[in-house]
């Protein structure tokens, strides 16, 4: 494969090469830092399964919900400079929202009750962002805010995007251009100019069946099935599903899903939130603290949230006491580790469901063991 390694991070090689002989890779990547040193940069395989295009070191990946950690940072970005206040209500900065009783906070934790939309938009109201937000501040709450958290896996995008538009008069993608990839040299967009589109891999999203009928399957999962659930209702908040293989969602900016990067990119972005280039350390040791935890109403799994970042619980692989992160739809993941200096961004264009992926936990694990 090529690219590089540390020495004593061979195994990570190793599991790397396996992932593509006995779990199915098409095309992926991964990088990680310690420290300041770059121990893995690897990539391999195939970026367009159509074409043949190989998978080159600059190949950019689109790495759905792993993107919501990029953009939590743009906002608390914002904290940091003292232009953003996350305990004011969101109608200060977004007077059309209409809801004081809702905090900025909340709609980093996934408090806002906004999980959904009662009536969906399309992918070209998605693209042209104003019909969202206009929806989003005419929505009611679908659950009390500021009590249980509820996957916003969409609609996080639109609305941690317009309060940052609001405040810095920039969208988001362009604020996450000027104030921090440029500024460190990280290769991830949200928003994709169209001269970078060539670089991009071509998404193999993992097949679902929807025939199902959701009174033949365990409880646990019938929601994910049901299109009348909290559950579907969130995942379909656009309808029908976008397709982050079309130029025009590239292009577009959904900073919920549509992130794109290289794995150098990814972890480059951790590695910088650790070293205190993007955020001051008082301020990120407050969001990569636990402010909510409890069973998701939308996921119907048990969650632990800081502000805009993903906390692995203990029966996560990625798991540590201190890490933080965002794991994406198909299998990509981007986190850090404080307690061991630690970053990492795995990207990859073959998407699978995740109780069959074992692809990011075997190169954890082989990074893990090349630390102990």
């Amino acid at each position: 494969m090529p690219g590089t390694t540390a020495p004593g991070f061979e195994p990570v090689l190793d599991a790397f090469t396996d992932n593509f002989e006995h779990h199915d890779e098409i095309g992926a990547a991964v990088c990680v830092y310690v420290g300041s040193e770059k121990v893995v940069d690897l990539w391999g395989g195939v970026a367009d399964p159509v074409t043949g295009r190989p998978w080159t070191e600059d190949t950019l990946q689109v790495v759905f919900s792993t993107t919501k950690a990029i953009t939590a940072a743009c906002a608390l970005h914002l904290v940091d400079r003292g232009l953003l206040d996350l305990d004011a209500p969101v109608s200060a900065y977004w007077p059309e929202f209409g809801k004081p009783e809702i905090p900025v906070r909340w709609l980093l934790t996934h408090q806002a009750g906004l999980a959904a939309l009662d009536k969906p938009v399309t992918p070209a109201e998605a693209v042209a962002w104003e019909p969202v937000v206009t929806a989003l501040a005419a929505q009611r709450p679908l659950w009390e805010p500021g009590t249980e958290p509820g996957y916003h896996a969409h609609t996080f995008g639109w609305l941690v995007g317009e309060v940052v538009r609001r405040v810095s008069g920039r969208t988001l993608g362009t604020y996450l251009r000027e104030e921090i990839a440029t500024p460190l040299g990280l290769d991830f967009w949200i928003g994709l100019p169209e001269p970078e589109h060539q670089r991009v891999a071509r998404i193999v999203a993992p097949k679902l069946d929807m025939s199902v009928d959701p009174a033949t399957l365990p409880e646990a999962v019938r929601p994910y099935f049901d299109p009348t659930s909290l559950t579907m209702r969130a995942s379909m908040a656009v309808t029908p599903f976008l397709d982050h293989n079309d130029p025009a969602e590239l292009a577009a900016e959904f900073p919920a899903t549509n992130g794109a990067g290289t794995a150098r990119g990814l972890a480059g972005f951790y590695a910088a939130l650790l070293d205190g280039r993007i955020l001051s350390p008082g301020l990120l040791s407050t969001a990569t603290t636990e402010q909510v935890s409890g069973v998701d109403k939308v996921l119907r799994v048990p969650v632990r949230i800081g502000l805009g970042f993903g906390l692995p619980s203990p029966d996560d692989f990625w798991h540590d006491p201190t890490a933080f992160g965002f794991p994406g739809y198909g299998g990509s993941l981007g986190f850090a580790d404080p307690s061991r200096g630690l970053a990492f961004g795995y990207v990859m264009n073959h998407g699978k469901h995740a109780a069959d992926d074992r692809r990011a936990a075997n190169l954890v694990q082989a990074v893990r063991a090349a630390l102990s």
